[in-house]
């Protein structure tokens, strides 16, 4: 197979469904061969993300994630993509474990977060509790100028409930508690932006998008990078030279 890039994905899985969903549904078709080439590497066996960075002494889910990048790197896919914001704990580990461009989906939302609004000088963040105990997505936002809003002591019991118990646990979306997450963000912390940092909660996204606040999802971000460079290798564009712009 030409022209295809790698997922590494299972964190979760029904996340990641949603993100595969996802590329084959925003691009343009009119027969089978319209689509995009990939391999979905669907490690379900992946350490819980959150646990590990909170306390070292449990299992680090590293070791599966190495495992996953040096199966597939002699594959030589265009690009890696890892559509799950936690597991970003490891990128730069990850990405030197290779040649092969890999994209940073956090990075990349946060420059479109500057793109689409640049006036705003904060954006609201939710996510899981490892990306906020370790600052992922926080010194992200501080490098391009700009301020992590994480709102009050009762965000992060109701960002945990969506994400573990409704999604993870039950596969499940309660679109009453995301959408009250999104309003307390918005009315009382004062957030015009509010940046979906968990797979999750993107997944919260695409079932419940009848809202009226703005939001920036990574996974929808990486979605629409991942087709457009794609669509561009298959046209005779250089790999290397066409993912790039998106290696900040």
């Amino acid at each position: 197979m030409k022209n295809f890039f790698t997922i590494i994905g299972g964190m979760g899985t029904i996340a990641t469904e949603s993100f595969v969903r996802m590329i084959n549904h925003r691009i343009k078709i009119t027969k089978d061969q319209d689509y995009l080439n990939y391999i979905l590497v669907n490690d379900a066996q992946v350490p819980d993300r959150t646990t590990y960075i909170k306390d070292h002494s449990k299992p680090n889910f590293f070791n599966a994630l190495r495992d996953d990048v040096l199966q597939q790197a002699p594959l030589k896919p265009d690009f890696f993509i890892m559509p799950c914001n936690t597991a970003h704990y490891f990128y730069d580990d990850l990405a030197n474990l290779t040649d092969v461009p890999f994209l940073n989906m956090m990075r990349i939302a946060v420059h479109k977060f500057l793109t689409d609004y640049p006036n705003e000088k904060k954006i609201g963040l939710i996510a899981t509790e490892g990306s906020i105990y370790d600052h992922l997505y926080e010194d992200e936002i501080k490098q391009v100028g700009r301020e992590a809003e994480l709102g009050g002591p009762e965000i992060q019991p109701m960002v945990t409930e969506l994400i573990y118990s409704n999604i993870k646990e039950k596969g499940v979306v309660d679109k009453e508690l995301y959408h009250r997450i999104l309003r307390t963000m918005h009315d009382q912390y004062g957030c015009n932006v509010i940046l979906l940092g968990c797979t999750e909660l993107s997944l919260a996204q695409e079932k419940a998008p009848d809202h009226p606040y703005n939001v920036i999802d990574p996974q929808v971000t990486i979605a629409d990078v991942a087709i457009e460079l794609e669509l561009q290798i298959r046209s005779g564009m250089d790999p290397q030279t066409v993912v790039k712009k998106y290696l900040y």
